[in-house]
């Protein structure tokens, strides 16, 4: 397969996908992305939706925790520990 480009954030996703599923022997649902990356549900999805056009995953329709990673394992990134967000007022 072809190196496929992709931007920092996308190659934490992949990164994140690709750990997980070597941890625990199966792929991550949404809600694991959502707890890990610490954003919504619909920024989640688009993210998958993302990865998925430029051919950087594949998904079975119709079957969850499908999503399998097309970039080799050397080709990712180091996976990063989510920066905590940071809130713009005074802390109290």
């Amino acid at each position: 397969m072809s190196e496929k480009s992709f931007t920092d954030r996308q190659g934490q996703y992949l990164a994140f996908i690709d750990a997980y599923t070597r941890v625990h022997g199966r792929p991550p649902a949404e809600t694991d992305m959502q707890r890990h990356f610490q954003v919504t549900p619909p920024s989640v999805h688009q993210m998958i939706l993302t990865l998925e056009r430029a051919g950087l995953i594949r998904r079975q329709p119709g079957v969850a925790r499908s999503i399998e990673v097309l970039v080799a394992p050397e080709g990712l990134p180091l996976l990063r520990h989510p920066q905590p967000v940071k809130s713009s007022g005074p802390r109290i």
